[in-house]
């Protein structure tokens, strides 16, 4: 039987023009899980701004939020660099006001063994996935502190923070930090009225994830049979998860993370089955020092 399937897209829990008149600012939200999210604002009245590096998803972010009738800005931005983030904002604020909710959804990650991982990879996935991460909600949190109004951040984790993700060791532990930053910030910025809460999605597979993820994907048969729920995850559910933790019936929510996964992350066997080591999962020979140059 498994976990009951969610109401139909457009649904949602939350009063109509919930968020009416506010601006959310969300990296990444030109694709997959950002998308949906962003989404999921604008039909509850929000105006949106997506900010990105890539141009096309800029575009592709912006025809999904004209479609619910939402305003939408989209600002080109390198969320590792303090300037770019800076420079986002002040367009935010001159398009609209000042955004009252961060989505940071921004990140990086492909499936490598961490023998095979070039320092280069590694820095860059930390660099974008847990620097940008901070300097996007430091920029968000000091313009709030300076006006002196209310605020919230929604930091999107990863439930490797926890256990460790065998071929993502650079995305878990960046991910990790994620985390435990967001419990901090949401202890030192809550005075100020800036609740910071950490959303973990489960698997939500979408038409945007990366090629390599999709080929792990099609190694695994029945991917419903995976998980305790016997489905995978809607990506209007993370969407409806986010609006609730930044809608004024969560404001005594802070330093929390939710999990979205139909418990799949929890899962154990009584007697757990054969390792089978990354490099086989991938699909990789045995391990080369000098690889041929591509």
């Amino acid at each position: 039987m498994g976990l009951e399937h969610p109401p139909e897209e457009g649904e949602s829990a939350l009063p109509e023009g919930t968020f009416k008149n506010q601006t959310v600012f969300i990296t990444g939200g030109g694709t997959g899980l950002g998308k949906a999210i962003a989404t999921e604002f604008a039909r509850l009245g929000a105006n949106l701004v997506i900010a990105s590096r890539d141009p096309e998803h800029l575009k592709a972010g912006e025809d999904a939020i004209k479609k619910t009738g939402a305003e939408v800005l989209t600002a080109q931005c390198d969320i590792r660099d303090a300037d770019s983030v800076a420079n986002a904002f002040n367009e935010a604020q001159q398009k609209f006001v000042l955004p009252k909710i961060l989505i940071n959804n921004a990140a990086a990650n492909f499936p490598v063994p961490a023998e095979d991982m070039s320092p280069n990879a590694w820095r860059t996935v930390v660099d974008i996935t847990l620097n940008g991460t901070f300097i996007v909600a430091r920029e968000f949190a000091r313009r709030h502190l300076e006006a002196k109004t209310p605020a919230s951040i929604i930091n999107i984790g990863a439930s490797y923070a926890w256990t460790g993700g065998p071929g993502f060791s650079h995305s878990a532990a960046a991910k990790a930090g994620v985390k435990n930053m967001t419990e901090s910030l949401a202890v030192e910025w809550g005075p100020y009225g800036i609740q910071v809460n950490c959303l973990v999605p489960g698997l939500f597979p979408h038409d945007d994830m990366t090629k390599d993820i999709q080929k792990n994907l099609e190694r695994t048969n029945e991917k419903d049979l995976s998980q305790p729920a016997l489905r995978v995850g809607q990506v209007r559910e993370l969407g409806w998860a986010a609006t609730f933790l930044a809608s004024p019936y969560a404001r005594f929510i802070s330093g929390h993370t939710l999990v979205v996964d139909g418990a799949n992350w929890q899962r154990r066997h009584l007697t757990m089955p054969a390792v089978t080591s990354v490099r086989e999962q991938m699909g990789r020979g045995d391990f080369d020092p000098n690889p041929p140059k591509k």
